[in-house]
């Protein structure tokens, strides 16, 4: 199957050109889903088939597929080839399988819409601009992915270009695309950058050979100026892709698109990119201990200040948004102390509950009629039973709530946070307190969208349970909510009885940087762990029983006390800590200002405008003075030539 593995990513393309030329002709709706889904759905099951191939080998060194040469100048050798490993195909499985629920979900969720066939082009563009990410097998071919991930996101995310969207300075969906493309290239300067340090250092940017010569050289690498430069700047670009502070600022605007382009950005491509970057370059972050610190601590603050802001929160995709942002920041956390498998544990949870919660967001403004004020709505969950089912699942699964999968993969995260030498205790109270915000604000949104009275016009809106081809996705993911966890059971809590396949699946991808890092894989049970694993099911059981006394009674008599005894600190959360606010007066509106006050009235107008004025002014003026000798009179023409002649005869003469 290894060498099948380019139909992956060639299918969705396939599938793009073919509804993005043809689409407008096909008038049914349901041959342009069974198309694009069908191509996602066919490099599903080709990834599956390989990560069986790959447990059962479990191979210490990768498959690399070259397909053909791409850059040859003769210094410079670059091939489109694939790196088939555990990693890879982990992403890609992920990616397909999402991605396909996704696909079947946009079905019902955007009939009757105008560019139905344009959207569903955009989706297997995504697709297989991500593929390309995860599956490149050297820095180069990820950039293009990379670049291409952030076109395909802002097609997506202003898809309903002429709609009005309630944003910081923003009022179109447009604009919500344009902040996060202008703001993730920020990020990508910083890849950039680290690509030309590994070059002009490894000589290659194939990620097998950089690896190789980075453990070759580790003596010397290790803790050096270069390795921090490297993995600063590779850290730099997993903060655009992934909303990391500071450059959250533009993942929450990005819900003006269609909830299934949440839904696809928030739970397996986008935003997961920085992730992957990071666990394949393991091994060089690994070199600099220091440039851990920072991602470690960079995701527990984000982790916690974005879990604030999701507190107050009152529109049910903006709720998800900044909840994502907050479950990135415990990945980025569990990367920083050397939890490579953890975090992508966390990966993969968060996958299965996040497109959930998204997708279940879409049902309910589906049948809501495009409300997404959580309170304007309540009481949908005798309207809504499916939807209302799945949707709880996602939340406990979320709040870490024993034995849904976010408990097994958010729990690893705290212990290792706590234990590892690059770790303590700081970290891990972070990570708890945000882990806390996380159950508060999600049983917040559950009980004020499906509890209590009806809060709409009920003569108006009339909710209603959405279509089979949205609700079967809905069921498909609460499953893997529920059960996916088992995947990855933690030795604590299975012994050997209940193996922990993920970890054993991903060790041979990070064997060396656990090397370098001193870690040793050791099955041991301490009380503490218990401790910790009791202690942060306790914090969110707490969490949610004061979500249900603030908002199970129809009166919100507590929460309404506490904004008028602390006015300036939810003012604080519910303009989201004042982030765009800092980030335009720091920055943005400074260039603009300079833009249009210096560089556009002053160098451009006057200097640039001045110089190329004058210059055909000065053009003009010599041409008035000489024009005089193109009279078209015959005699004056005449005497010029007498005039030149005597001159000749005289310099003649005078030389003699």
């Amino acid at each position: 199957m290894y060498e099948l593995i380019y139909l992956v990513p060639l299918l969705p393309l396939i599938g793009f050109i073919v509804i993005g030329l043809f689409g407008s002709y096909i008038k049914s709706e349901k041959l342009i889903g069974i198309i694009t889904s069908s191509t996602v759905l066919g490099g599903f099951i080709i990834a599956v088939m390989t990560f069986m191939e790959l447990s059962a080998e479990s191979p210490t060194e990768p498959y690399i597929v070259t397909l053909f040469d791409w850059i040859d100048t003769g210094y410079v050798d670059f091939a489109i080839s694939y790196q088939v490993d555990q990693l890879s195909i982990m992403f890609t499985m992920i990616i397909t399988g999402i991605g396909f629920l996704i696909h079947v979900y946009s079905v019902g969720y955007m009939h009757g819409d105008r560019s139905f066939y344009r959207f569903f082009a955009y989706l297997n563009l995504f697709v297989f601009m991500m593929l390309n990410l995860v599956l490149a097998d050297n820095f180069l071919l990820t950039f293009f992915g990379w670049e291409g991930v952030g076109l395909a996101s802002y097609l997506l995310i202003g898809f309903w270009y002429d709609q009005k969207f309630d944003g910081f300075r923003i009022t179109w969906t447009g604009d919500a695309a344009n902040k996060a493309f202008i703001v993730n290239r920020i990020g990508d300067f910083g890849f950039l950058i680290a690509m030309f340090l590994i070059f002009m250092n490894f000589g290659t940017l194939e990620y097998f050979g950089v690896q190789n010569l980075a453990m070759a050289y580790s003596d010397e690498l290790m803790g050096s100026g270069l390795m921090m430069a490297i993995t600063l700047m590779i850290f730099l670009a997993c903060t655009g892709k992934s909303a990391q502070l500071p450059l959250a600022g533009w993942l929450p605007d990005a819900m003006a698109g269609p909830t299934s382009v949440s839904a696809l950005i928030h739970a397996a491509t986008m935003v997961t990119a920085g992730i992957f970057l990071i666990a394949r370059n393991a091994t060089l972050f690994a070199l600099s201990t220091d440039t851990m610190m920072v991602v470690a601590i960079v995701g527990a603050i984000t982790a916690l200040l974005a879990a604030s802001i999701g507190l107050v929160q009152n529109d049910i995709k903006k709720v998800l948004a900044y909840s994502t942002v907050s479950q990135l920041g415990f990945m980025f956390a569990a990367l920083g102390v050397g939890a490579w498998t953890a975090a992508l544990f966390h990966v993969m949870t968060h996958a299965f509950f996040k497109g959930l919660l998204f997708l279940g967001a879409g049902s309910v403004i589906h049948g809501m009629h495009h409300e997404q004020d959580i309170k304007k709505m309540g009481g949908l969950k005798k309207h809504m039973p499916t939807t209302y089912k799945t949707f709880l699942i996602a939340t406990l699964a979320i709040s870490g709530i024993p034995f849904f999968s976010g408990f097994f993969s958010k729990d690893e995260i705290l212990w290792l946070t706590f234990s590892s030498e690059l770790g303590g205790w700081w970290l891990w109270a972070i990570l708890a307190l945000a882990a806390f915000f996380t159950a508060f604000y999600m049983f917040r949104l559950l009980f004020l969208t499906f509890h209590g009275k009806e809060r709409f016009d009920v003569e108006h809106v009339h909710p209603h349970e959405s279509p089979a081809s949205m609700t079967i996705p809905l069921v498909v993911l609460a499953i893997l909510s529920a059960i996916g966890g088992f995947i990855g059971v933690p030795y604590a809590l299975g012994f050997d009885m209940i193996p922990n396949v993920l970890h054993h699946y991903l060790e041979p991808i990070f064997a060396r940087a656990d090397s370098l890092l001193g870690i040793e894989a050791h099955h041991e049970v301490h009380a503490i762990e218990y401790f910790l694993m009791a202690l942060s099911t306790i914090v969110a059981l707490i969490a949610i029983f004061l979500a249900k006394r603030f908002y199970g009674n129809p009166d919100w008599k507590t929460p309404r006390s506490l904004v008028k005894k602390y006015p300036s600190a939810y003012q604080k959360l519910l303009n989201k800590w004042y982030l765009d606010e800092g980030y335009y007066k720091g920055f943005v509106d400074p260039i603009f200002k300079f833009s249009n006050g210096f560089l556009w009235k002053k160098f451009d107008v006057k200097f640039v405008d001045g110089l190329v004025n004058g210059s055909g002014g000065l053009v003009r003026s010599i041409g008035n003075l000489i024009k005089g000798l193109q009279s078209g009179v015959a005699q004056n023409y005449a005497v010029l030539m007498m005039f030149g002649i005597a001159i000749i005869i005289i310099l003649m003469v005078s030389h003699l």
